[in-house]
């Protein structure tokens, strides 16, 4: 755990998807699964600086094959989606942008975004992550990367994972560790997101869920039984100083390489400090508190269509084929150390990399974050609710006005 070679690795795959150069060379190809008939032009692709290099080698290998075009426009990740809502109703935009799943509410209710046509490859990619990309039964991405947390355990201080949260918290203390287990959490606000899968081990998600996948607000299941349950879980968990609010993310982070605590639930984000620290550790799943399956949220990035692009042949099919190929899939995984989404680049990785493979394996329960507009009403009430709960506060009216809250924000 102590070696990571992903950035040795990562050169060597990207330059396997194509040795050529940007402008590439027009024209088409003989051999063809991967030439479309009929195309021309040019398209834009807006991408973080990240993912620039693996998009350059897909874009000349796209020239090459189709006689397309490319260019490739780097943006900062956290101003995409702003500047894709105001540009692409002006014509501005580009055609084809990188970005994350939860935008997605925004993208559609602005109307400046478009379907992906993926076909019968839409059963080549991991459900979650497709059903992330799902609104109102269509889907508008194609996915790259999953995102989501996972339970670190020191295998030094544990050495067997914990089959249930009371189990993880017995050898917790059996270690003789000062935290039995750590999680950050916001003095103010919690962490709902850390701790929406012991909320979902009650059985409370937040919305229900249509048959493709995508949420229905209609269908607010935060206050139900499960969730009150869940609150009551929350005040114990806080009496008996478990879960801390004051013990910030950074904090937590700290005392986990500091060897104070045997179990810390976090996301692949900390995995290099926690490997620059020299803890060997290994990535388990997340104990269930309530007795259902403990999921977390899942966070997928993709690249989208946009609604206002005048290549949107050429555009789909560099999406569905070049960017939804195994050889980029896995390259994007390289330079990023996220899950690939397409299940085929998964199983490649997970052979060779335990770290990745871990959080992969607790995705693959995972459930999409809302990316619906009504959750923003959600957050707002949420997060403040937990932290008066963990300090004590009363636990099912805090929890059941909460939900009266949020219901009537959404109305």
């Amino acid at each position: 755990m102590k070696v990571n070679t992903r950035s040795i690795v990562a050169l060597g795959a990207i330059a396997a998807i194509s040795s050529l150069t940007l402008a590439g060379c027009a024209g088409s190809s003989d051999s063809g699964e991967t030439t479309a008939p009929d195309m021309s032009g040019s398209i834009t692709v807006w991408v973080d600086a990240d993912r620039a290099g693996v998009l350059e080698a897909a874009a000349a290998d796209f020239t090459e094959q189709t006689g397309v075009e490319v260019t490739l426009v780097q943006k900062e990740f956290g101003e995409i989606r702003d500047q894709f809502v105001q540009q692409v109703p002006t014509g501005e935009g580009p055609d084809i942008a990188v970005g994350a799943h939860d935008w997605l509410g925004t993208l559609v209710t602005n109307g400046v975004v478009a379907p992906v046509e993926l076909g019968d490859k839409a059963g080549d990619f991991e459900d979650v992550a497709i059903n992330a990309w799902a609104y109102d039964g269509q889907t508008y991405a194609v996915p790259y990367a999953i995102e989501n947390i996972a339970l670190i355990r020191n295998t030094d201080l544990v050495s067997e994972a914990a089959t249930d949260y009371n189990d993880m918290i017995a050898k917790g203390q059996a270690a003789g560790t000062e935290y039995p287990f750590l999680v950050g959490l916001d003095p103010e606000a919690a962490d709902p997101y850390h701790l929406y899968p012991f909320q979902t081990s009650f059985g409370a998600p937040v919305f229900g869920q249509n048959a493709d996948g995508s949420y229905n607000a209609d269908d607010l299941q935060i206050g139900n039984e499960g969730g009150v349950e869940f609150a009551n879980w929350l005040g114990e968990q806080g009496a008996a100083g478990i879960l801390n609010t004051n013990i910030t993310g950074d904090l937590a982070l700290e005392n986990f390489t500091s060897g104070k605590s045997p179990f810390f639930l976090t996301g692949p984000w900390n995995v290099p400090a926690i490997e620059e620290a020299g803890i060997n550790f290994s990535v388990d799943a997340i104990p269930s508190a309530g007795g259902q399956d403990a999921q977390p949220f899942a966070g997928v990035q993709g690249f989208f269509l946009s609604s206002e692009s005048e290549n949107t042949l050429a555009a789909n099919e560099f999406l569905v084929n070049y960017v939804g190929s195994e050889d980029v899939q896995i390259a994007l995984y390289e330079v990023g150390g996220r899950a690939p989404a397409l299940t085929a680049a998964f199983d490649q990785v997970e052979a060779s990399d335990p770290v990745v493979a871990g959080f992969g394996q607790v995705g693959a329960n995972a459930v999409p974050m809302p990316s619906i507009p009504e959750m923003g009403s959600v957050w707002q009430y949420w997060g403040v609710t937990e932290a008066a709960i963990i300090n004590g506060g009363d636990a099912p009216a805090l929890w059941t006005q909460m939900a009266a809250d949020v219901q009537a924000a959404i109305e």
